[in-house]
């Protein structure tokens, strides 16, 4: 057999894929064919390099040369220059914003400097359907140590290294699973929560997609810690991708031995299942989601007891999502200390976190627990885009809250975000600019969580229906003063009596901005103004006489006929005909059209 020289890494995430890296990796193996290259020259599809916003990407190894934003088309001069002729394709490489120069090593890179990968250590390196790649970067290793130890043993890691759930809560791991292991029955589960429902977060979605074995590792390790002998994967069925790596990283567990009967020699036994969701956000609470999971509709219920006392048909559950998993077999194999000396006092370790929204580098990143949101949005986002000015940043989903540039220096950990009015939530962050209202964002957000309840409970049934609708009169035009003092009262009274955290944290969106903006809130009740010019009842598109030349080019494009005038004459907009689409505005070449 020849000898491996080059290995081609592409990105075979769900975004890349939508951008055709299935077809680069096509194109990659013919022109290697072509060439008489195919044995010497490995082609290996992988999981999310993280780096969305220049994707598809396709890396180099072993000299690590990073290509970004490549198509198709390119593969065959990769092929040509880089692996034949050992030149590299300059007009691939990334190009540094500061300097204007031409970066060749990810690792060199503003957005992967400051990043420690450990939830996300494997994806962008191995085939995610090898599990030869997966052992060979010592993977199973964990659990192979965990079955030498004694459960109590590896369940002090766990406490000792201080993680906290990725979930959302941020409860103690090793704590969950004492309290798990401590209950006494005939049966017991192990539950992955991979139910990730959040506006922009895709953190579960690329470590399923880029590396299933190790979330399969780590329930192995906790059914053996907590006395569980099966395990149930809840996922969503927008995931298809993610479903199918997890498929096969089942079947190639079970057939290496590291899932079914008498696991690597030992008396223990352990196997999982997938159990799919239907997109219901309020099922990614722990209660809900085994509701639903018994074929019960999804709905919370009152704790206590815990699902660690009374789960999954009435037996103890143990619930962990799938970041909280991922952190596991490292923290067996490096040691509890290890984990501990990265993050902060109270919370420990890394945090992943999906970056969207007004940056420039959208993407995916694992950053140390205590990172500012200034270096996460400016150094590894690459600041705001179009040279906009920064306005705030969400964190949590819909359960968080909206932070301002007061906020951009606190260190990001689970206590440091509550206390600014907002929290870590799963890990999805949405960066937003000067343009955006902040009424009609905290709007947005009611819109998902009125959509997405459950409606057991009133104060989120209806509470958060009436929030809505006063946000609705805003943006109309019709709010007054008084609707913003019953907004924030009814905000608290949902806060202080939902029954499960979605109907809780439902109303963060509304608190934080009435909390950091209520100048635009005062603005669209007092002067029928919004100030970003993003509620259209609030707005009126202009033509300046001074500006206008009078082409009729706004005219003819306008499909509401509203505007109207004699050629070479300055021309006008019906107010009452116009239906605010800003095709005037986009195609008004003189910049005679303002929105006022």
């Amino acid at each position: 057999m020849a000898q491996i020289n080059n290995y081609i890494l592409v990105c075979g995430g769900t975004g890349c894929r939508a951008s055709h890296s299935a077809e680069i990796i096509d194109a990659l193996k013919n022109a290697l064919e072509a060439a008489g290259l195919a044995e010497q020259v490995q082609v290996i599809r992988t999981g999310c390099f993280g780096f969305c916003e220049q994707g598809p990407i396709v890396k180099i190894v072993p000299d690590n040369t990073f290509y970004v934003s490549v198509k198709p088309e390119d593969s065959e001069e990769i092929v040509r220059e880089h692996i034949l002729k050992g030149r590299k394709v300059e007009r691939l490489l990334f190009v540094a914003p500061d300097t204007g120069k031409h970066v060749s090593d990810s690792k060199h890179m503003e957005f992967y400097k400051p990043q420690i990968r450990i939830a996300l250590r494997n994806c962008g390196f191995i085939d995610p359907e090898n599990i030869d790649e997966y052992i060979a970067r010592d993977g199973y290793a964990a659990l192979g140590k965990a079955l030498e130890m004694q459960p109590d043993q590896v369940i002090c890691e766990i406490i000792d290294s201080g993680l906290r759930g990725r979930g959302g809560g941020g409860f103690p791991t090793g704590l969950k699973w004492k309290i798990t292991r401590e209950v006494q029955a005939e049966q017991k589960y192990v539950v992955c929560n991979a139910d990730e429902g959040d506006p922009g977060a895709f953190m579960d979605r690329s470590i399923l997609e880029g590396d299933p074995h190790s979330v399969i590792e780590a329930m192995a390790v906790n059914g053996y810690c907590t006395g569980a002998s099966k395990g149930l994967i809840y996922i969503r069925a927008e995931y298809p991708l993610a479903i199918e790596r997890l498929r096969t990283a089942i079947a190639q567990a079970r057939e290496y031995g590291l899932l079914g009967e008498r696991i690597l020699g030992t008396d223990f036994s352990f196997d999982i299942e997938i159990r799919y969701g239907a997109g219901a956000f309020v099922c990614g609470e722990e209660t809900a989601l085994i509701h639903s999971m018994e074929g019960r509709r999804g709905e919370p219920t009152v704790k206590p007891p815990f699902p660690s006392e009374s789960g999954y048909k009435g037996y103890p559950t143990n619930v962990n999502n799938v970041e909280t998993y991922a952190n596991i077999p490292p923290i067996i194999l490096r040691g509890a200390k290890w984990f501990a000396s990265i993050g902060t006092e109270r919370s420990k370790g890394t945090k992943v976190f999906a970056l969207a929204g007004k940056v420039n580098n959208v993407g995916l990143i694992e950053v140390p627990m205590g990172t500012t949101l200034r270096e996460v949005i400016f150094n590894i986002g690459g600041g705001i885009k179009n040279g906009k000015k920064f306005k705030a940043v969400q964190t949590g989903g819909p359960s968080g809250g909206c932070l301002t540039e007061k906020h951009l220096d606190i260190p990001i950990d689970y206590d440091n975000l509550l206390a600014s009015g907002s929290m870590m939530g799963s890990g999805g962050m949405i960066v937003m600019d000067e343009d955006d209202c902040m009424v009609s964002v905290a709007k947005f957000y009611l819109e998902f969580t009125v959509d997405e309840s459950c409606g057991k409970c009133t104060p989120c049934r209806i509470g958060n229906k009436r929030l809505l609708e006063i946000l609705e009169r805003i943006t109309r035009g019709q709010g007054t003063e008084e609707d913003i003092d019953e907004l924030e009262n009814l905000a608290h009274v949902i806060k202080d009596s939902s029954l499960c955290a979605l109907g809780q944290t439902a109303p963060n969106p509304v608190l934080s901005t009435l909390e950091n903006f209520r100048e635009e809130y005062l603005a669209h009740v007092r002067d029928k103004w919004c100030p970003a010019h993003r509620c259209r009842d609030l707005m009126s598109y202009v033509i300046d006489p001074r500006v206008c030349k009078g082409c009729s080019l706004c005219s003819r494009m306008c499909p509401a006929n509203a505007i109207s005038g004699v050629l070479k004459q300055p021309y006008a907009i019906d107010q009452a005909h116009c239906i605010k689409c800003g095709t005037c505005l986009e195609k008004c070449k003189f910049g005679a059209i303002c929105i006022k």
